[in-house]
């Protein structure tokens, strides 16, 4: 078995310092900025020659000797898990020459503005110090040339799942992104810091590597005008009316299925798999023209979101019957699916082969599985189980919005959750808060209100202090919950810029975002030099969560009945009291972004002081009551005794 202290004999970092040094020394004289915040410093950018900059950081993670003590959990680093969200091509992306863009060709010194995984090495430290102790990162894989979504493509057209993407290197070093990676999950290790991969197994790049031999595993569409505008298919008010009370009953047995003139639109295999035009195409075998159907999404059956035009779904099952993309054949799985002489086999055992792979290749701690609630139930347990063969503490996370046991039982330690989607009503929060309360909470969420598919939580706010209000206050309350602290890298910058239009966005939104404008699909940056004009959250994140630390236990408890909410005299000051054993914790945050707001909470003693950790101030209490007043966004938050 791999394991982190395994990963510090290798020489991957070490070699890369030894390129670095290699350099020619008229990179010193080359034009090249980096944000001060990267090292630690206020806003702003620093002029440094990039081959001694990058070497001074990797020399000082070399030194460090802080590998396998990140986790004060040590019998499982899974329950203390802090995450870092990367997307690397855009995380560390930034305007290095100053010209005002970001190019997607290297500069003449040969190193890229676009992201690496050398920069991102670079940044490890300074996420460390935010106090996040591991990295989830997007796609690194190979990307799909054709039909590209805006000028980079999406990182979820996948051409190859065991390629990663060549831009990700540095052109300077002559050095793959395959040796890079390698390096970054090193000197991660080093720093006692977990990596995660987010894996795509239900869709693939439309010229996947795997068509040509594999034909059988996707999807083929006629060769005519009407396909040309291939889409999601169309359902009536009163047949969509009926799929939502058949999945919410889970009577998934004859789901209506799309018309007829949709369903054949679809050729049945064999296919004959060539290359016309630089285009992979296909011929049936009555020598009719086809080619691969494009991907949409599926759920709901009528969801407005931008088709995805460079993405494919892969055929999970072979069944005639459903030789067709639609909600009840890639999510929403159909009953007659369940047969397993429907299942596509040889796809699943690709499938199930991969992550065990990149543990063997690249020592990667855990997986977050895109789409997983699209995949089969059955896939899903044995893409875990093969995993864990290698190592049992291997962590899962899986794309689900509900923390349920059944989602447990299949493995996962932790789902991305529905906080996002209640983020912008206290109401809704506190509705959500109270169902969870009741139920208990079976595995971890994500404590964020934010990822690279939402609204930024200062997208409603741009450029505005309420912006930076907001944020303060869903990252003190996700805190405080059990659940895992999800730092979507740039809110600590109070970045408003969406990276892609997924959910919770509107026609306005699309109106004004195209592929070209997201960042999930073309160059583009964070704006790490002035922080989009507020104060930087890093300094507070790194005391809320150093304070998370203290009351760990507390925290991760998810039993029912473990975290009320209180009834303040000002129902814009929201209060949360956690509870386990003989601790206590009360939460207490003003979820007005604009003015402030004063209240009080009852007490059953009738004299005494609560100290305030976050202020470091003690309040008092007086006759039952105890007295507060924050500030927009403002949070409290006490020990009780």
């Amino acid at each position: 078995m791999k394991n982190m202290r395994t990963t510090l004999q290798s020489t991957h970092l070490e070699s890369l310092l030894l390129a670095l040094k290699k350099l020619p020394g008229h990179l010193a004289e080359s034009s090249y900025r980096v944000p001060a915040l990267w090292s630690g410093n206020t806003s702003g950018t620093e002029a440094v020659n990039p081959a001694a900059y990058f070497s001074q950081i990797i020399e000082n993670i070399l030194n460090n000797q802080a590998a396998n003590s990140s986790s004060p959990n040590k019998g499982d680093w899974k329950k203390s898990a802090v995450v870092y969200n990367l997307f690397i091509r855009l995380t560390t992306a930034f305007d290095h020459n100053g010209d005002g863009s970001i190019g997607t060709d290297p500069l003449e010194c040969g190193f890229r503005e676009t992201g690496t995984l050398l920069k991102a090495i670079a940044l490890l430290p300074y996420i460390k110090k935010l106090g996040a102790n591991t990295l989830y990162l997007l796609p690194v894989t190979e990307i799909g040339s054709q039909s590209k979504k805006g000028s980079l493509g999406s990182p979820y057209a996948i051409k190859n799942p065991r390629k990663l993407d060549p831009l990700l290197n540095e052109p300077a070093l002559g050095l793959s992104a395959e040796f890079l990676l390698k390096a970054f999950v090193e000197a991660a290790h080093r720093l006692g810091m977990h990596v995660l991969l987010e894996f795509v197994f239900r869709t693939t790049a439309i010229d996947s590597s795997w068509i040509k031999e594999h034909p059988e595993w996707f999807y083929w569409l006629r060769e005519n005008n009407q396909t040309k505008n291939f889409g999601r298919p169309d359902f009536d008010q009163v047949t969509l009316s009926r799929i939502y009370e058949m999945v919410e009953r889970r009577e998934m047995h004859n789901l209506p299925a799309p018309s007829e003139e949709y369903r054949n639109q679809f050729v049945q295999q064999p296919v004959t798999v060539h290359e016309k035009n630089g285009q992979l195409m296909g011929t049936t075998s009555d020598s009719a023209p086809c080619h691969i159907a494009s991907a949409f999404s599926d759920w709901p059956p009528d969801d407005q979101q931008p088709a995805w035009s460079d993405v494919t779904y892969l055929k999970m099952h072979n069944h005639e019957a459903f030789n067709y993309i639609a909600y009840n054949t890639i999510r929403m799985y159909d009953s007659a699916l369940d047969n397993p002489e429907s299942f596509n086999k040889s796809l699943w055992d690709e499938i199930s082969g991969i992550i065990p792979w990149y543990e063997e290749e690249y020592h990667i701690d855990g997986a977050m599985i895109d789409m997983g609630h699209a995949l089969p139930t059955l896939l899903k347990q044995g893409i875990v189980q093969k995993a864990r063969e290698k190592r049992a503490d291997f962590a899962f996370w899986d794309e689900n919005f509900n923390p349920a046991p059944d989602i447990r039982d299949e493995g996962f330690d932790a789902v991305f959750g529905s906080l996002p989607f209640v983020i912008h009503d206290i109401v809704f929060i506190r509705g959500l808060l109270n169902h969870l309360n009741r139920t208990g909470v079976a595995l971890p969420f994500f404590g964020t209100g934010e990822n690279h598919n939402t609204p930024r939580v200062c997208f409603r706010y741009p450029r505005q202090e309420a912006g930076r209000n907001f944020s303060t206050f869903i990252f003190t309350l996700s805190a405080v919950l059990p659940a895992i602290p999800f730092l979507q890298s740039g809110m600590e910058l109070c970045e408003w810029y969406p990276v892609n239009l997924g959910l919770n966005f509107t026609d306005e939104d699309r109106a004004l975002y195209s592929p070209e404008k997201l960042p999930l699909f073309s160059a583009l940056g964070y704006d790490w030099e002035k922080s989009n004009g507020l104060l930087p959250l890093n300094s507070y994140i790194s005391k809320i969560l150093a304070i998370r630390a203290r009351y760990l236990d507390l925290l991760l408890c998810g039993d029912a009945g473990s975290m009320t909410i209180p009834y303040t005299s000002e129902p814009e000051l929201f209060a949360v009291k956690r509870e386990s054993g003989q601790q206590s914790l009360l939460f207490i945050g003003n979820s007005n972004l604009f003015e402030s707001r004063s209240g009080y909470l009852e007490f059953s003693m009738e004299e005494g002081e609560l100290y305030d950790l976050i202020k470091e101030q003690t309040c008092p209490i007086k006759g039952h009551r105890l007295e507060v007043s924050c500030k927009p966004g403002e949070c409290m938050l006490f020990e009780l005794p």
